[in-house]
């Protein structure tokens, strides 16, 4: 029988939910700012390439079942509640020395519970960070948004560049 040990909280990558937290507070303000200062669909520019617009999605990335009656809300808070724990599950297995792996899954998750907040809160998440080039616009994003994607650009450094091999 194989046993699986599992790091105390402060060996564990747990350690990093400070950074999950900052993630949290940074979007949430970002998005109370954007909400406050901004009027909807109306494009502050500020590069270039670079504008200021709120938006409202009431779907998942890319704007993924944002007509679909209102019943994909609660799906995605579902969904977000699932992954979030289950993020938090992996953080306390991960040793504190795989520090790749603590801080992509911490990005990650504060990333996941500021856009599942929108969602619980207001109906949709705020988006509000317009990159474009020419005619070219990309679907409007916002920081929790960006911490998702950081964060598992690092889960995936990790997987194809640390997992398996001992910790320094």
């Amino acid at each position: 029988m194989t046993t699986v040990t599992v790091p105390a909280m402060g060996a564990s990558a747990l350690r990093w939910l400070w950074l999950t937290l900052l993630v949290l507070v940074i979007d949430l303000v970002s998005k109370y700012l954007a909400d406050s200062l901004l009027t909807y669909a109306n494009p502050v520019p500020l590069l270039p390439v670079f504008d200021l617009t709120l938006l409202y999605n009431p779907g998942a990335a890319f704007s993924f079942l944002a007509s679909a009656g209102g019943w994909q809300r609660w799906l995605f808070v579902a969904i977000a509640v699932g992954m979030s724990a289950f993020l938090l599950h992996w953080m306390r297995r991960t040793p504190v020395a795989q520090k790749c792996l603590g801080i992509g899954l911490a990005l990650v998750l504060g990333g996941a519970l500021g856009n599942l907040f929108d969602r619980s809160v207001h109906g949709h998440v705020i988006d509000f960070i317009s990159l474009h080039w020419a005619n070219y616009y990309f679907p409007a994003f916002n920081i929790a948004d960006c911490a998702i994607t950081v964060g598992t650009c690092l889960l995936l450094v990790d997987m194809f560049f640390f997992s398996g091999k001992a910790p320094d």
